[in-house]
Parts: structure tokens; C-alpha cells; sequence
């Protein structure tokens, strides 16, 4: 078996919300909108989806009470894409930090309140 992508999907209340969200921040884009439910965002060569729900994911609080994640973008650059978040309007609940498992990394969360860590490689 060979596997090309792996895709995650977010679980959204207000999809346009969410859509405008991700699309303010550099590099991220809107792939594909259907019908008024579902969409996918690429950012680089990697694309995740957001699927309109009734209510709000029931993960998100497990997540900020266990310091899980949802999704972890890697990037060359964590500064300067810390700077470019910043520069979207998002704040940061986590500033730019080195961790103990060699990686320099911070933390956001989108307009759901999914938690989002940006990292590099040291």
C-alpha cells in the first residue's frame, strides 16, 4: 500500500467564519468550497477540510485541558511565521518557544477554538 496524503478535517458551527479565519492567514487558501457545508484549505502542498457541524467539536476542550493539538503545521521559518500570524490579527496563546524534543514552536487558535502548533525542526 502506498499512502500519498493524509487529510484531516476540522469540525466548524459557522463554516464561512472559519473559511474567512484560515484564508486570512499567509499562505493558506481556499481549495474548494461544496454545497454550504464542506471546504478545503490548502496552505503549501497540503490541504485539511472543514466540515459545518451543529454543534461545536467536543474535542476542543479535552484538547486545551490535556495540551493536545488538532493540527501542527511544520514550517522553515517559525518566527517569521509567527510574525505573519501575528500581522493576521490572531494572537498567540502560546509566544515562540524551544521545547525540550528539539523543536522551536507557538501556539494559536482558530475561530472554533482549535488548537494550532506551528513548529521547526532545530
Amino acid at each position: 500500500m502506498e499512502i500519498t496524503t493524509v487529510m484531516a478535517q476540522l469540525r466548524t458551527t459557522d463554516l464561512a467564519a472559519s473559511i474567512r479565519f484560515y484564508t486570512a492567514l499567509p499562505g493558506f487558501t481556499l481549495a474548494f468550497l461544496h454545497a454550504d457545508f464542506y471546504a478545503g484549505i490548502r496552505v503549501g502542498t497540503q490541504m485539511f477540510h472543514l466540515k459545518l457541524v451543529d454543534e461545536q467539536d467536543p474535542s476542543i476542550v479535552n484538547v486545551i485541558e490535556e495540551g493536545h493539538l488538532h493540527l501542527y503545521f511544520e514550517t522553515a521559518d517559525v518566527q517569521a511565521a509567527a510574525a505573519d500570524v501575528r500581522r493576521a490579527g490572531v494572537p498567540l496563546v502560546e509566544e515562540v518557544h524551544d521545547t525540550a524534543w528539539s523543536t522551536r514552536e507557538f501556539v494559536i487558535r482558530d475561530d472554533q477554538g482549535h488548537t494550532l502548533y506551528f513548529g521547526e525542526a532545530l
